[in-house]
């Protein structure tokens, strides 16, 4: 029974994995892509070690000024990656953790879309343990190398 005049306090936080991901949504509304805006969080024991959202590289003119190159050639979502002046979400969160020396040796990354197979295999290489996503990408061979490099995965729906 608790005592007279207090209130029941109730623990509604969300939890990690939607704490983290919402920041992921967060950080995606700062993208310069015209096609699909990503976020991606890097995380270890519960901890922020980067972010990162996709677009063009620091100093280059945006899309959102330039126009998208893919749309005018008419580009499918998840091919000829290099016709673009954007880097995606998970290199830029890569690269803000090399840029500042942070180690992402077991982390776990939260993305809001599934990975494409040029970013699998960098998040292979960075030595990061799982992902975490929402969003799906048409690439079955991304899916593929991060089973086979054991790379837990995970879908928040």
């Amino acid at each position: 029974m608790k005592p007279k005049g207090q209130r029941k306090i109730v623990d509604d936080r969300p939890g990690w994995d939607e704490y983290f991901m919402n920041i992921a949504e967060l950080v995606s509304t700062r993208a310069t892509c015209l096609r699909r805006r990503v976020g991606a969080v890097l995380v270890k024991d519960r901890r922020i070690l980067a972010t990162g959202y996709n677009g063009a590289p620091s100093k280059i003119t945006h899309c959102i000024v330039t126009g998208c190159l893919r749309e005018k050639l008419k580009v499918p979502s998840g091919e000829r990656h290099e016709l673009c002046r954007g880097l995606h979400a998970e290199q830029n969160v890569l690269l803000q953790a090399a840029l500042y020396g942070v180690t992402t040796r077991d982390s776990i990354l939260y993305i809001t879309n599934q990975p494409c197979i040029i970013c699998a295999k960098m998040i292979i290489n960075a030595g990061i343990k799982e992902i975490v996503f929402k969003g799906d990408y048409p690439d079955t061979m991304a899916c593929n190398f991060l089973q086979e490099a054991k790379i837990k995965v995970r879908i928040l729906k």
